[in-house]
Parts: structure tokens; C-alpha cells; sequence
């Protein structure tokens, strides 16, 4: 699936995914309007996403309640590069959680894709339409 790229204006680029359309900006005081969340933090919840269907998956395959379930997924910058160098998911799970699943939900969450393919990266091109890439 290919993802194409639209610009409306200011600082905001959109993501025409499929039949959806994913809106991102920048902060004001990066010269953006605000009005959508940055590609970086999409790029984070993306991982938070992921683990939480895997999580949700695993309940409802198992007909197990989800009221009470969580996730937080916490992140450690790195002080020179402010890039995150760690991340850590937290499964919150609900007071009468079986005891028998616990251990067996963290590793259904662990086979989130999204957290895969960053265990695995991909080799990246850029490239000018039309040219192979360098």
C-alpha cells in the first residue's frame, strides 16, 4: 500500500492511508497552527496503538472483560539526541484479571507489528520520483 502526501497549508501535511486521511502539524512555536498531533508523536502512539490491540485482541478472544484495562506506554529521551532510547508499555489489567492470562497477555502484547518492525528496521530509500535511489 502506498501512502500519498498532501500539503493544505501552514505547517500541517496529511496522510491519505487507504480511505483514511491522517492529519499532522506542528506546535506554534514551531511555526504550526497546532491543530493536529506531530508526526513524531504519531510515530509514538502508533506503538502504544498496536500494543493495545494486540492486548484487546487477546481479551476478546477469550471473551474476557476489558473494563479496567490499560496501557501506558512511558518514553526515556536521550539528553543529547531528544530522541527516545527507551520505551517501556505498561499493561494495566483489570482486578479479576485470570491469573492464568497474565503472563500470556504481555506476550501477546509483545507481538505488537509495530513494535516488531522497529526490532527489526527496515532498509529506508529517498529518492526522486521517477529515479532509483542512491
Amino acid at each position: 500500500m502506498d501512502i500519498q502526501l498532501s500539503f493544505p497549508g501552514g505547517k500541517r501535511v496529511d496522510a491519505q492511508v487507504g480511505k483514511f486521511t491522517v492529519q499532522s502539524d506542528q506546535p506554534a512555536e514551531l511555526g504550526g497552527a497546532d491543530s493536529a498531533i506531530t508526526p513524531y508523536d504519531m510515530f509514538l502512539a502508533s506503538i502504544a496503538t498496536c500494543a493495545g490491540i494486540f492486548a484487546l485482541g487477546f481479551c476478546q478472544a477469550r471473551n474476557l472483560s476489558t473494563e479496567g484495562l490499560a496501557i501506558v506506554q512511558h518514553h526515556e529521551l536521550n539528553a543529547t539526541t531528544h530522541l527516545v532510547e527507551r520505551i517501556r508499555i505498561e499493561v494495566k489489567l483489570p482486578a479479576d484479571f485470570p491469573e492464568r492470562y497474565r503472563a500470556a497477555i504481555l506476550r501477546a502484547v509483545e507481538g505488537c507489528k509495530v513494535k516488531k518492525t522497529i526490532a527489526a528496521p527496515p532498509t529506508f530509500e529517498v529518492a526522486l520520483a521517477g529515479e532509483a535511489a542512491k
